[in-house]
């Protein structure tokens, strides 16, 4: 993809030391979910500090998401990273309030971590967050996934909550490399929308598959969609 917006690291920070006691943070995530991200949980954890602050006067998520930051977005978001490869670069479509694009990027230092996103707002925040975790493997796209065609392609091309598995396969097919796959986030409706994509799929030399991964805060379990070329 085209380097348009890189952010420097800043290694000085200490997330950890903020907000002791905070209302939205629910106790799993000093316990069970701080165990769960591990080493990445300090920047998890500032990033979703930056959300409660900032995320409702921004229009990046509804009141009623407030107390769900970690169980519906943060924690859901990285039922991902099982189906991330070793090494190369991720395509986030639609990143908006980043999610689950900067979760990525917390978790996998190791991935060239791209977001696009349309909305100049929704940039400006992303780039807001990218300068105050310092992620350095992050590169912002303000465009749409059909804008990024012919730019280059991703080794995986992810996707939460921006279309039905038809409108999505056929936004990301020509940005998948070779070798490369559609990795999409879906609730409950995530087997019906995968046999409603078959002709997408088939038009597109796609074979999708359903992973189920249990949540460790909510009973619903995430789904993920795993879209590679046939």
């Amino acid at each position: 993809m085209v380097d348009e917006t890189a952010m420097p690291a800043d290694a000085s920070r200490d997330p950890l030391k903020r907000r002791v006691g905070d209302p939205f943070v629910p106790e799993e995530a000093t316990g069970a979910v701080r165990e769960f991200f591990g080493p990445a949980f300090g920047d998890v954890q500032e990033f979703v500090h930056m959300l409660e602050d900032e995320g409702e006067i921004r229009g990046l998520v509804g009141p009623r998401e407030m107390t769900r930051l970690w169980s519906r977005h943060a924690v859901n978001s990285a039922a991902v990273l099982d189906f991330l490869p070793r090494k190369g670069q991720v395509l986030d479509v639609g990143s908006g309030a980043g999610f689950p694009g900067i979760i990525i990027a917390i978790s996998r230092p190791d991935l060239d971590v791209h977001l696009a996103e349309p909305m100049l707002r929704r940039c400006e925040w992303l780039m807001d967050v990218v300068e105050t975790l310092g992620l350095d493997n992050v590169t912002i796209h303000q465009a749409r996934a059909e804008e990024l065609r012919g730019k280059g392609k991703a080794d995986v091309v992810t996707a939460r909550a921006v279309a039905n598995m038809s409108k999505l396969i056929r936004m990301t097919s020509k940005l998948i490399a070779p070798g490369g796959r559609l990795v999409a986030l879906k609730g409950r409706r995530a087997a019906i929308e995968v046999d409603e994509a078959a002709t997408e799929l088939k038009r597109h030399h796609l074979a999708a598959q359903i992973h189920e991964v249990p949540s460790i805060m909510e009973e619903e379990s995430t789904y993920i969609v795993v879209c590679t070329r046939v």
